[in-house]
């Protein structure tokens, strides 16, 4: 097929806003690939998966039923494909993760030794990881600082989806069916969902976000972070927006698109920090090793109202609210002394929107051992965080049903409720524990 060229769809399921698939169209025929990964599909777990198939069908119908899906290690299926259709050129959006780095170089050779090229264009950041830097040069450690340089840096302006593609027909395996998860509630797909989500927070609840999203009861969270996350829309499209609102919540929101690339940033210049501590010292920590308290953190049931809500509400959506992350996140490492790793781990396999970046990170800031510069003695009191943040128990209430009809003054602290057990461990004493355990590490350094 003269005049063919390869788009190797993976974090950027959308047409819009989408350089590389413009380029790929320049060159006439597109086939529109996407390689279903071992690697990648057995680590993730159902609410991930149900939510990618479900994307892949809908990437296709906006394709008009063109999408070539192929299953295998993607180092010879993508040479494979681009050979049955003597494609010169795979084009794709690089990938700035561990795993992504190594995987598109060795594509990038398997294709070289038949005469063909891997070219990536763009990311699924504004700012490619990497590029944001101190004036010597060196990375930044610090989110702050890394905020302010990232914006003076600025991103290009969003581009417009090919405006009269010609697919390519080929043999696919088609998207991967996923069997039902009882009770999986996931929301609306795709690119066009994606858009409408942005759309419904941008003129109906962005200029309440500032205040609004630390409240899990309320919608005053955006919601767009597995949008995000699998690239049904590009930060940039958001960025674009939120450039015509002059206003404290559009500045919040910019700020927190800024942390994701933060991340990502951190991520990029230490792979190895989605395993191990990035601040080695925090490697002496002594920790429990997870037993029947993290069994009981896993189901939601720990006897803290906020922290069983967040845990449930994530294995019913395969979401959390942001701030009840933190909290759910506090309670295991500070309370339970359990390793950031092992919680880490359970969010990437039932989040949908499971960005090993923010993830990991997340976790590190939590535990202390990340990009905070002094986090350790920030530890979240679950029932306090309960009153501020969920004042009335209605996020409780709807995920706690157990304690649907305990009365208000109780909700954070209910006793003697059938079927809801009492804490597993006493707060104020684990508190103790975790500082006393810091201390130890500290007095290493000295």
């Amino acid at each position: 097929m003269p005049g063919t060229s390869v788009m190797w769809f993976r974090r950027d399921l959308r047409l819009a806003d989408n350089p590389a698939l413009l380029e790929a169209g320049q060159s006439g025929e597109v086939v529109p690939l996407f390689v279903l990964d071992p690697v990648l599909w057995g680590r993730a777990g159902p609410a991930r998966r149900a939510y990618l198939a479900a994307s892949l069908r809908e990437l296709d119908a906006s394709l008009g039923g063109a999408l070539v899906v192929r299953r295998g290690d993607p180092v010879h299926v993508v040479p494979e494909v681009a050979a049955e259709v003597s494609a010169p050129t795979v084009h794709l959006a690089a990938d700035f993760g561990p795993y992504g780095r190594v995987r598109d170089a060795r594509v990038g050779e398997a294709l070289a030794a038949s005469g063909r090229e891997l070219s990536p264009l763009g990311s699924p950041y504004a700012v490619a990881p990497g590029r944001v830097r101190k004036p010597d040069g060196e990375p930044f450690r610090v989110y702050s600082p890394f905020q302010r340089v990232w914006l003076e840096h600025g991103w290009r302006a969003p581009v417009d989806p090919p405006s009269d593609p010609t697919w390519a027909s080929l043999r696919s395996d088609g998207p991967p069916d996923v069997e039902p998860v009882p009770g999986l509630e996931l929301p609306p797909v795709g690119e066009q969902a994606a858009r409408a989500a942005w759309a419904d927070f941008r003129d109906h609840r962005l200029e309440g976000y500032r205040e609004g999203r630390n409240l899990p009861a309320s919608n005053g969270a955006s919601q767009m972070s597995t949008y995000l996350r699998w690239g049904e829309i590009h930060p940039r499209t958001l960025l674009a927006d939120l450039a015509q609102r002059d206003s404290a919540s559009a500045t919040t929101y910019r700020k927190e698109l800024a942390w994701r690339e933060f991340y990502a940033d951190v991520l990029w210049h230490r792979p190895e920090s989605a395993r191990v501590e990035l601040r080695s010292d925090f490697e002496a920590m002594v920790h429990d090793p997870p037993g029947e308290t993290f069994e009981a953190w896993k189901r939601g049931m720990t006897g803290y109202p906020i922290v069983d809500a967040g845990m449930r509400q994530m294995l019913a959506t395969g979401r959390m609210h942001n701030r009840v992350r933190m909290i759910v996140a506090s309670f295991l490492v500070k309370d339970l002394h359990v390793a950031w790793q092992h919680g880490a781990r359970v969010f990437m396999e039932r989040l949908a929107d499971g960005d090993l970046a923010s993830n990991m990170h997340g976790w590190q800031w939590v535990a202390g051992s990340g990009t905070d510069p002094a986090p350790y003695f920030r530890v979240f009191n679950p029932t306090t965080q309960g009153h501020k943040f969920d004042p009335d128990g209605a996020y409780i209430r709807r995920w706690v049903p157990e304690l649907a009809d305990v009365p208000t003054e109780q909700i954070h602290e209910p006793r003697g409720v059938e079927g809801y057990p009492e804490p597993i461990v006493d707060h104020a004493a684990e508190r103790k524990e975790a500082l006393a355990r810091y201390e130890r590490v500290t007095a290493r350094r000295r």
